[in-house]
């Protein structure tokens, strides 16, 4: 039972909860439930998670609160509940941190696909590192570790990174100098799963260049191709 992926569904709509419950159990999940935030929380400290299926809407700290604490501190996978045809909020859920939003009402099948395309990336991300013959890679004099995904500044400084932006960035930094259009970049991060339009590319883009460009405004590590998409166009030593 302790290997089944453990689940925290966290929504105040009592109803929501028992019918994901009941529904991702029947699928091989292990499922706790929390109504709000600070239950969350309390949960969290006391128990291992896998995936933290959380709605945007609580009562007290709402989503995007807890999705910035969570992410301060972890990698946990998160999905976003959000509102039908609130875009921006999805956008600042992804900028909070989050790696994948549905949108309500939803499709508990919508969601079992989301959870298992999350948490098979997740996989992923651990295999590939664990299986690299290249620890780290450098440039700019940034040094990014694929095996302890971390990027650290010229000066030695920890930079904390999302694990959508640590996917962005290692996916251009291995194909240092090369084109890349989003749908790529949509491929190597999230697979098939992205939805059509899907901006959450330009989202990381932005969150990455604050975080390594002297100027984001002008960048001149990641730049954009018009038309083309994106390109690193530093180059890159392997360590």
């Amino acid at each position: 039972m302790s290997r089944l992926p453990h689940i925290l569904i966290v929504d105040d709509d009592r109803e929501i909860r028992s019918l994901v419950a009941q529904f991702l159990k029947k699928h091989g999940y292990r499922v706790t439930p929390a109504a709000d935030g600070r239950e969350m929380m309390h949960l969290m400290e006391k128990g291992r998670f896998d995936l933290i299926v959380l709605d945007l809407m609580l009562p007290g700290e709402d989503g995007l609160s807890l999705c910035r604490r969570v992410r301060a501190e972890s990698s946990l996978p998160i999905i976003m509940l959000t509102a039908m045809g609130e875009e921006m909020d999805r956008i600042i859920g992804l900028e909070m941190g989050a790696d994948d939003y549905l949108p309500k009402p939803f499709n508990p099948r919508e969601l079992l696909a989301r959870i298992k395309a999350v948490l098979r990336r997740a996989a992923d991300r651990g295999a590939t590192a664990a299986s690299t013959d290249v620890a780290a890679r450098v440039f700019d004099g940034w040094r990014l570790d694929t095996v302890k995904r971390e990027l650290r500044a010229p000066d030695g400084a920890l930079v904390p990174l999302t694990a959508g932006e640590f996917e962005l960035l290692s996916a251009m930094v291995e194909r240092a100098g090369q084109v890349l259009s989003r749908d790529q970049l949509l491929d190597l991060t999230r697979g098939r799963d992205a939805a059509p339009f899907d901006r959450s590319v330009d989202v990381l883009i932005s969150r990455l260049r604050r975080k390594i460009e002297s100027d984001p405004k002008e960048p001149s590590i990641i730049k954009t191709v018009r038309g083309g998409g994106y390109i690193l166009s530093s180059g890159v030593v392997p360590q």
